[in-house]
């Protein structure tokens, strides 16, 4: 007997082919739309899914779009643009910048007036990767209703969302070269005043959800200190004691650009940029920086509580989604493992449209995982409070795909860990390594 799933997709195949025959681009799109109903309907068939097909499809289609998207947002940070002259050679018209200065500020509890120093920054957008805004505003449609939800219920301005594209480039899992890490880029210290939980296997700092929270909860208190956001924004950056020291320094000013003189160099640089930004994304159209295509929203996944440790690789098996697009919904788990703790229950973030069938496998997925840590030559190590990690120094012979089999991670998280951009290593380098299991003696 033929299934119901498996007849249709007999059907869907043949009339592929019929598409692919006419020819054309009309042909050729609608061909690989079927092609992809195809992929759904064998799915659910599989798994013995009772969805109907034509939402499931929809659903397929467009999560496997804006989650490629996601998985790709990991090399905007390291390719953020820099300054290269202080010329401001693009298509700007400073008068129409001006104009449109004047209107953007009306709207704005910021201090946004022209500056030739401003110019110079939209320019440097502009003359250098306009595309970066654009793959910008394609990634906001993910994490910006998140932001603005977190600002609005603190009646902060959501221009703020704006902050952590100069931060970030929206990457969860970005990390400066003096270690600040996440989309709002927290340091660990400052991390943990805000009661981020930071450990062997978790980085909240790299959590879409928990980092914002914190993020906004500190700009709130710098606001509470300065009370003028330009200059929260400011100390946001540098830290209240270097505001504090400018205004001094310049003789008691509390305008931004009076103790901008004052201010390091690199927070000089900070605010104006992030000026930049938004009047980018408020004026994209006169720019012509359309996104290329409208993403799903961050809230349109959703999360669950599990109640067992869950390892993507695993998770991967049992669900039509990869172990680097799990990553990329759940960035805060350092090892692509949710580890159980009874008393701190963990979420997974998985696509809507994957819930029901993670909830009609739970004790498939609990079993399997179940069966994995068994088949493990040594139980993980229990998980401890603090940033520990192991220091390994490269021997002769050493490769990195050698070294993660060592400690059962990956080569991919070695990368991470040391932002290595390609796979050389030489001999006495040292490598941060969060180990999974002990390597054989």
């Amino acid at each position: 007997m033929v299934k119901k799933g498996t007849a249709l997709l007999l059907g869907i195949i043949g009339i592929a082919f019929q598409a692919e025959a006419q020819g054309g681009p009309k042909g050729s799109v609608r061909a690989d739309e079927l092609k992809e109903f195809a992929k759904a309907a064998l799915y659910a068939d599989e798994k013995n899914l009772s969805y109907e097909l034509p939402d499931l499809y929809q659903a397929y289609r467009y999560d496997s779009l804006w989650l490629e998207e996601l998985v790709k947002a990991r090399s905007l940070f390291v390719n953020m643009p820099t300054p290269t002259s202080e010329s401001t050679e693009s298509n700007l018209s400073t008068d129409d910048l001006k104009a449109r200065l004047v209107l953007l500020n009306e709207k704005t509890p910021f201090d946004l007036v022209y500056s030739p120093i401003l110019e110079r920054e939209i320019a440097r957008y502009l003359r250098g990767d306009a595309t970066l805004i654009r793959k910008m505003r394609d990634l906001s449609t993910f994490y910006f209703p998140l932001f603005e939800e977190e600002l609005d219920k603190e009646n902060m301005p959501l221009e703020m969302k704006y902050l952590a594209i100069v931060e970030s480039a929206l990457d969860p899992r970005a990390q400066s070269y003096v270690g600040a890490k996440g989309l709002w880029q927290f340091m660990y210290p400052t991390a943990k005043m805000f009661d981020l939980e930071i450990n062997n296997y978790v980085d909240e700092r790299m959590s879409p959800s928990k980092s914002t929270q914190a993020a906004v909860a500190y700009l709130k208190q710098l606001y509470g200190i300065f009370e003028n956001w330009d200059l929260a924004l400011a100390a946001y950056n540098s830290g209240p004691g270097n505001v504090s020291k400018a205004i001094r320094r310049s003789g008691g000013y509390t305008n931004y650009w009076n103790i901008r003189p004052y201010l390091p160099k690199e927070t000089a640089d900070y605010v104006p940029r992030f000026y930049a930004v938004m009047y980018l994304f408020e004026n994209a159209a006169a720019h012509q920086l359309a996104p290329s295509h409208k993403g799903r929203t961050y809230f349109e996944t959703d999360t669950i509580h599990l109640k067992h440790s869950v390892d993507f690789a695993q998770l991967s098996k049992q669900l039509p989604i990869t172990v680097e697009q799990l990553s990329a919904l759940n960035p805060e788990y350092k090892l692509n493992l949710i580890p159980y703790s009874s008393d701190n229950k963990r979420p997974l973030r998985l696509p809507k449209a994957l819930i029901g069938a993670f909830l009609a496998q739970e004790q498939e997925v609990y079993a399997a995982a179940k069966e994995a840590e068994n088949a493990r030559e040594k139980p993980l190590p229990e998980l401890i409070n603090a940033p520990e990690r192991l220091r390994y120094r490269v021997r002769p012979g050493d490769a990195l795909s050698i070294i993660a089999e060592r400690y059962g991670v990956s080569v991919s998280q070695i990368k991470t860990w040391n932002n290595l951009k390609g796979n050389t290593i030489r001999v006495g380098q040292r490598l941060t390594v969060y180990p999974r299991r002990q390597p054989k003696s």
